[in-house]
């Protein structure tokens, strides 16, 4: 059998065949986040006309469970404008004709006379991290899809959360995969990276992903330092600071549905 290379599989300009790998923990049917996002990602910057544009807010809503299966993706610029503007982008489920995923960007003037960011990097990289098994509970796919570096925590155990990640298949076969889709390809894990509960127990569902991108992204690595509240009825809230190895490069909020197996 030959070995995954990449989470889909082009099928025409705007249709992708899902490869297992792109499967959740939670089942065999349904994917992870990532993925998803990275294909709404990689959609939004086939719009720019140019490379005078880069990506300063993504936000991702989740309509539906996106099955393992055959999607289509539209994408179009909702807001034109000389120095900002807006694009949308849907993820369809082909089987059944409805979508799944929503994404709408921000793009902003790509410039490098700006503000001196004052990049940290941070006191320990991918080397310093523990590779750890999944839990026995959690189905395969995107999390066997993925080299983690565990800094502190791990995905089964309950509490805030780091580490370095590194998607060892590309998005689409044949394609490189951009930095940009692999920071979105890895910051949807924040809240597994700091689940606050037993995942035996319960479940967390994020319904949504907003990400706030403050540069291009650089490097193969991207290092999630996330941290889960818990409200005291089913909404939670996943955070994280991502980090290239630059230091800094965006932060993440994703809204949970919190609710016992």
């Amino acid at each position: 059998m030959a070995a995954v290379t990449s989470f889909y599989v082009a099928d025409g300009p705007d249709r992708f065949l899902s490869d297992a790998c792109t499967a959740g923990p939670w089942g065999p049917d349904s994917q992870h986040g990532g993925p998803p996002a990275a294909l709404l990602t990689r959609a939004i910057e086939g719009l720019a006309r140019d490379e005078s544009r880069v990506l300063g807010r993504f936000t991702m809503e989740l309509l539906g469970p996106v099955p393992v299966a055959s999607l289509r993706v539209d994408a179009a610029v909702v807001r034109p404008g000389r120095s900002v503007e807006m694009c949308e982008a849907t993820l369809y489920d082909e089987a059944r004709g409805r979508a799944c995923a929503r994404a709408t960007a921000w793009l902003f003037p790509a410039t490098d006379d700006g503000p001196d960011p004052s990049d940290r990097p941070l006191p320990h990289g991918p080397d310093d991290g523990e590779p750890k098994q999944r839990p026995a509970s959690w189905s395969p796919g995107y999390l066997d899809a993925v080299d983690w570096r565990w800094i502190v925590g791990s995905v089964g155990e309950p509490g805030p959360g780091t580490v370095w990640m590194r998607p060892l298949v590309d998005l689409v076969d044949g394609e490189p995969m951009d930095p940009m889709q692999r920071l979105m390809t890895c910051v949807d894990s924040a809240s597994g990276v700091s689940a606050a509960l037993d995942i035996a127990v319960w479940a967390f569902l994020n319904t949504e992903l907003t990400v706030h991108v403050l540069r291009r992204p650089v490097g193969e690595w991207v290092c999630l330092d996330a941290e889960t509240t818990l409200g005291s009825g089913s909404v939670g809230l996943a955070t994280s600071s991502v980090y290239d190895e630059r230091g800094l490069v965006a932060r993440s909020s994703q809204a949970l549905l919190v609710a016992k197996r």
